[in-house]
């Protein structure tokens, strides 16, 4: 039989990339640490690590047993928190969501999910992709908000797999200038002709993105700000330091001395969509939860659709919603 000791032992060496750090953590010396592994090896009939100078790396029955690890890990906590919510005196939810996405969908999406479960104490909690998503692996959070560029979901080691994504919308960028730019009329610009700029990053996946194509396109990313507020890299624009790319959800409310141009196709976009625990059991609460970001998601999407913006997609929906509601109750 698997110690479930010595897997907890076995996921900290990965996260933390060697005995000597997961002892640490763990508040065992480094010879515990190792002889746990060790005991799990001999257990497994197997190695699971390579150990070296240079640290630890793992076996592939070593990845799927720190994979099996941070499921059972979940697993426990979710036990933990059913048994908690026995007792307690509300069910609670808690959500994990990236800023910006967070400030267009959640408001209208909590606001119908509480008029429809006012028994339900919500938890919010800010946080990046690449920290939102282990956070629900591991049974942290009932949902994440999250979103990623071309390729896979950002994930940390150990937590690659386990979710479940639900797309809801695409997220194009475009280039945010000055209100005086000589291209602040353009109907639409090519990356490549801001070559010759200075830029304001809102955020390091938007500066990854940006710096792959500038060498793609043979010319040197020249950085004058960075943030990790797209709302204040705005700002800065409109302080004549720098452009910026700027996703469709971070660019309202409008902001005075800028002028936004779309990107041309094919137009580099964000991702966004619900990553919920494949091998937990979803509860109801988290499913109407998922029902009301995918009606705010949209709103959204007709309005840009239509010509407008996120926002005023959104604000329509609510006064649909409230009108319903009292003609309901007429």
């Amino acid at each position: 039989m698997i110690d479930v000791q010595r897997l907890r032992i076995l996921r900290a060496v990965a996260e933390h990339g060697s005995f000597n750090r997961a002892a640490t953590a763990l508040h065992l010396t480094p010879s515990a640490v190792s002889q746990q592994v060790a005991a799990l090896e001999r257990g497994l009939g197997t190695p699971v690590v390579v150990r070296s100078t240079r640290g630890v790396t793992f076996t592939e029955a070593g990845r799927v047993m720190v994979e099996t690890a941070t499921a059972i890990s979940a697993e426990l906590r979710h036990a933990r928190e059913q048994i908690d919510r026995l007792g307690a005196e509300r069910p609670k939810l808690t959500i994990a969501t990236f800023t910006s996405g967070g400030r267009l969908l959640l408001p209208a999406a909590l606001a119908a999910f509480a008029t429809e479960h006012p028994e339900v104490e919500l938890h919010l909690l800010e946080r990046e992709p690449e920290d939102s998503l282990p956070m629900v692996r591991q049974g942290v959070a009932d949902l994440a908000l999250a979103y990623h560029f071309d390729g896979p979901l950002p994930a940390r080691p150990g937590d690659r797999s386990g979710l479940d994504w639900l797309a809801l919308t695409d997220d194009p960028l475009s280039v945010v200038l000055p209100a005086g730019h000589r291209l602040a009329g353009r109907a639409s610009l090519d990356l490549g002709e801001l070559a010759s700029e200075r830029w304001v990053l809102g955020c390091l996946k938007t500066a990854a993105f940006l710096r792959r194509y500038a060498e793609l396109a043979g010319f040197e990313l020249l950085v004058r700000g960075s943030t990790t507020d797209y709302f204040f890299a705005r700002s800065l624009v409109a302080a004549g330091v720098g452009v910026s790319l700027v996703p469709s959800v971070a660019l309202t409310p409008e902001q005075p001395g800028t002028v936004v141009v779309p990107v041309q196709p094919p137009r580099p976009a964000r991702h966004i969509g619900i990553a919920t625990s494949r091998r937990r059991v979803r509860q109801p609460y988290t499913a109407a939860l998922v029902r009301a970001l995918q009606h705010a998601a949209e709103s959204a999407a007709f309005a840009v659709r239509a010509g407008g913006s996120p926002a005023h997609g959104l604000q329509a929906m609510k006064l649909h919603d409230h009108h319903a509601a009292a003609a309901a109750g007429r």
